[in-house]
């Protein structure tokens, strides 16, 4: 649990000097603007606690049932915390990429964008991760992605192989950068990951084993600070995927082959 931090914003309310009235006929959509505009601009910080509820009635002009349907707004969309008893309220809170993820998720599922156009990002990113994997990865990041690699094989070798697999082997490798943004990024993007490798399963089902000698090839190269080899086969692994998803998505553009470095 987060520490209040009522020393710095007074019961009265610092926080709620931030606020001003509004008028409007979706009166409770303007007040989360506000709030979420405050948390965004770092006005509000995870922790902070959000004025009583009558002060924030009087703050923004408006009945306690309109602030209420404000906080459960706020609340669902995983920017504060309500809590009940003494020390209760309404809590700004921590971000996370589990949070992250199922809103890309659910933006995603609610698009037209299809699992080729998530594989196309992925090339995108994860390509560029290799320099930092040759550079950062420890000891400990190649012994646990060695252990994904080996539950990989122990499921193919049941025939029964869950796709989770790929993606826990792919989110642990932006773990193995070191760089808590790129981790967050590819974490939040858990949910889309699983999706697109759902489809390119139903598509190839015998692509698993390969799928995991890549994986081993790409472990080899990180380990061996070789981003050109890194590099390569992560863009042919994920290249592979695009394909085959393509093959079922027939208006999704084919991958684009990188161009040919140009001589002087």
């Amino acid at each position: 649990m987060p520490p209040r931090r009522t020393a710095a914003r007074s019961e009265e309310g610092q926080s709620g000097g931030l606020l001003s009235p509004v008028t409007d006929r979706r009166i409770s959509a303007l007040i989360v603007d506000q709030v979420r505009s405050l948390i965004h601009e770092g006005k509000l910080t995870p922790g902070d606690r959000l004025p009583p509820e009558r002060e924030m009635c009087e703050r923004f002009g408006v009945s306690r049932v309109t602030v209420r349907e404000a906080l459960r707004v706020l609340e669902a969309g995983g920017l504060v915390e309500i809590r009940v008893g003494a020390h209760g309220g309404a809590f700004v809170t921590q971000p996370t990429s589990d949070r992250v993820g199922a809103s890309i998720t659910d933006l995603l599922t609610l698009s037209s964008v299809s699992a080729a156009d998530v594989t196309e990002v992925r090339l995108v990113l994860e390509v560029g991760l290799v320099p930092l994997l040759c550079e950062h990865a420890d000891a400990e990041d190649i012994a646990a992605l060695e252990e994904v690699c080996d539950r990989q094989e122990a499921a193919l070798s049941t025939g029964h192989y869950d796709v989770a697999l790929s993606a826990e082997f792919h989110t642990r490798l932006a773990a193995a950068s070191h760089n808590t943004a790129f981790e967050m990024l590819v974490h939040s993007f858990h949910g889309p990951l699983l999706m697109s490798l759902t489809k390119a399963q139903k598509i190839a089902p015998e692509m698993g084993r390969r799928g995991v000698e890549e994986h081993r090839a790409l472990i080899e190269a990180v380990r061996s600070h070789d981003i050109e080899a890194g590099e390569r086969i992560m863009r042919e692994h994920l290249s592979r995927t695009a394909s085959r998803l393509c093959l079922d998505e027939p208006h999704t553009k084919a991958p684009r082959k990188p161009a040919a470095p140009a001589h002087a």
